[in-house]
């Protein structure tokens, strides 16, 4: 059984920072990558930013420059650390993970920027 857990959400200025963990955690043989996603209510789920193992990134046009994502290490941990923090970005963030050739997901942790 793989489990993620999520850390790290709460209530920020706008144009403050927070960073979020995941740990994923279980029998784990091999992770592919590991992303945040986020879901804003009305709104679809929506890839945040991605890490694949090989250390390669990727981000959403709206957090470019303003989020970084790190992490996937031998602790089998990501990070999403968010600067210039905007009122758009209030969501639920979820972790992903392709663990052992299978998607994963995390509880969800909620960040809510105030402007």
């Amino acid at each position: 059984q793989v489990q993620l857990v999520e850390s790290g959400g709460g209530l920020a200025q706008a144009g403050g920072s927070l960073r979020l963990s995941c740990v994923a955690s279980g029998r784990i043989f091999s992770i592919k990558n590991m992303a945040w996603y986020r879901q804003a209510p009305g709104k679809q789920r929506e890839l945040v930013a991605l890490v694949l193992r090989g250390g390669s990134t990727d981000y959403a046009d709206s957090v470019k420059g303003r989020f970084t994502i790190s992490g996937l290490n031998a602790k089998n941990t990501v990070y999403l650390q968010m600067n210039s923090l905007k009122p758009e970005d209030t969501a639920v963030y979820y972790c992903n993970g392709n663990i052992n050739d299978l998607e994963h997901w995390g509880q969800g942790t909620q960040v809510t920027v105030s402007s």
